[in-house]
């Protein structure tokens, strides 16, 4: 599993029907089919949802769960961002005024990856009223690294570290996933509106995350 690169024209249909990241990135393949809408996802890119930085895009949160960046391409040559430092706010990103985006690139996985995406949307198609992207690097069944990213939970997308350091070295036990849990909810900055109260997308976060692990514990089971 070594670094995979995205480029700027691929579109969301591409990645939802790709077999290779099906394998090797279930985080891109979970997400995949939550994106919009059959409509969208065959004319809109992955790059290009990076690019427009909605704080209810699906893409950052899953590329800052998975420790991804961004290639910019200017006049003074390329540079590499971390998605984490990409968006710099509500549909505002780092790149320069003569800057585009080029690519993404996925980094390796240390150990055999896993994880997963979930939404709540009102309706199919929705923006998202809370979203977790789980991205879990293991060697059986302990967890090498793990990132964590938050969907709709605040003014841009969330990179919930602290979550996701409560997962490393552990087996994924009761007390670790609560405690990732917690700190997931705690990290994110909900506002209430129309979609539900601040708590309310709180608890949806924590509730998540649990439901994530809880997947990937299943799956290992059922491979030992």
């Amino acid at each position: 599993q070594g670094v995979y690169r995205i480029g700027a024209l691929v579109r969301h249909a591409d990645l939802e029907k790709s077999t290779t990241l099906g394998r090797h990135q279930p985080l891109v393949a979970s997400a995949a089919p939550l994106v919009a809408d059959p409509i969208v996802r065959t004319r809109g890119t992955f790059v290009g949802s990076i690019c427009h930085a909605d704080p209810q895009g699906d893409w950052a949160s899953v590329m800052v769960a998975l420790g991804g960046s961004v290639i910019a391409q200017g006049p003074q040559g390329k540079r590499a961002v971390m998605v984490k430092d990409f968006v710099a706010g509500p549909f505002q990103t780092v790149l320069a005024h003569d800057e585009i985006a080029v690519e993404a690139v996925i980094p390796p996985a240390q150990g055999t990856r896993a994880g997963g995406y979930l939404k709540l949307e009102r309706r199919v198609g929705d923006f998202a009223t809370a979203g977790v992207a789980l991205a879990l690097d293991m060697s059986g069944s302990k967890v090498n690294n793990a990132g964590i990213g938050l969907t709709g939970v605040g003014a841009q997308t969330i990179n919930a570290s602290d979550a996701a350091a409560a997962l490393v070295g552990t087996s994924l036990e009761d007390d670790a996933v609560d405690e990732a849990a917690r700190l997931a909810a705690e990290a994110a900055q909900p506002r209430t509106d129309h979609r539900g109260s601040a708590d309310y997308k709180r608890h949806i976060v924590a509730t998540f995350v649990k439901r994530l692990i809880a997947h990937e514990k299943r799956a290992e089971a059922k491979v030992a």
